[in-house]
């Protein structure tokens, strides 16, 4: 090979390299790699039934991390969530099993429920312009507790099969999901309101000035928070058979943590929802792996701290990385 050959390869290489790791699809990559990377040595990991596992897994905990988002696009956060699908199984579930209402009523009261809960949190996070992290915190605590007396720490079993069927079913579970996914993707980046949601975390103070209703987006996007964590509600309930004061009540990490690995940003003004997607997978796909290797909770829950305040570095780096080379 010659002088001139090695001189055009090396810059061929760096680019190639640069590209990747400026690229969006950089977690998407690093998830193939990674279940590549796993596959000799945790059985069972690429099986057809492990697969359905890992969906079952990620369609729920996608749907949340759409409203989580949303929350995190306008600059704040939404640490209710899972409180939140604690609350709104045990309402539903009381409804459809010992009241014996109907599926859709069940459902609807779920969704209206959720949507209320993040109501208050945008109301009082906008109105009161209190920090949304206090706010969602305290929300969370009281709901939690709430959920736990509403029920008596039991579970609510008995639910019609119609309901279930919306938790068991991966194709209604994948509809459901892809739909909203969409809709939300389309929402984002072709409408105003989108590009108000992204003007509202970049600069509310410029935002404010140039017309944009900075108060009304922010409790739009945590009424969606709460809407989607009821909608995730309802499939982990009809997955589980049962109403249970504590569903979800592990999975808040994972939902930050998918969020800020897709490239959300913590500070505001910068997510999309295939970024969240990615994200979502990733941590899926880690958590699973760690699980069929029989590592203990502990060691689960640092590859996951780790990972997550990797994936803040590299953030950092890549926007420090841009600002240099604009």
């Amino acid at each position: 090979m010659s002088t001139s050959d090695l001189t055009h390869h090396a810059p061929r290489s760096t680019n190639k390299l640069r590209s990747l790791f400026l690229s969006e699809y950089l977690v998407l990559a690093l998830t193939v790699l990674l279940f590549v990377a796993l596959v000799p040595f945790t059985p069972g990991l690429a099986s057809s039934a492990n697969l359905l596992n890992i969906f079952g897994y990620l369609l729920p905990l996608f749907i949340v991390a759409i409203g989580m988002t949303l929350v995190m696009i306008t600059g704040g956060i939404d640490l209710s969530v899972t409180s939140i699908i604690a609350l709104t199984s045990v309402v539903g579930a009381k409804l459809m099993g010992e009241q014996g209402s109907a599926t859709v009523l069940g459902v609807g009261a779920m969704l209206v429920l959720g949507a209320g809960l993040g109501a208050v949190n945008g109301a009082v996070v906008t109105l009161l312009r209190l920090p949304a992290f206090i706010v969602t915190l305290a929300s969370m605590m009281f709901l939690s507790g709430f959920a736990v007396w509403f029920t008596q720490s039991k579970n609510i079993y008995g639910l019609p099969a119609s309901f279930l069927a919306l938790g068991q079913r991966l194709p209604i579970a994948l509809a459901v999901t892809g739909a909203l996914a969409v809709t939300a993707h389309l929402l984002l980046r072709r409408t105003v309101y989108g590009r108000w949601l992204y003007a509202t975390g970049q600069n509310a103070t410029a935002a404010h000035i140039s017309g944009v209703p900075v108060r009304s987006m922010t409790f739009a996007a945590y009424v969606a928070s709460g809407l989607c964590a009821a909608l995730a509600a309802v499939m982990l309930t009809g997955r589980l058979e049962t109403g249970s004061p504590v569903l979800g009540r592990e999975i808040l990490l994972d939902i930050i943590g998918a969020t800020v690995v897709g490239g959300t940003s913590l500070f505001g003004g910068k997510g999309k929802i295939a970024w969240t997607f990615f994200g979502v997978l990733f941590l899926t796909v880690l958590d699973n792996a760690l699980n069929l290797l029989n590592l203990s909770q502990f060691s689960i829950t640092i590859a996951k701290g780790a990972v997550i305040l990797f994936a803040a570095v590299l953030d950092a780096t890549r926007q420090r990385f841009n600002r240099l080379n604009a």
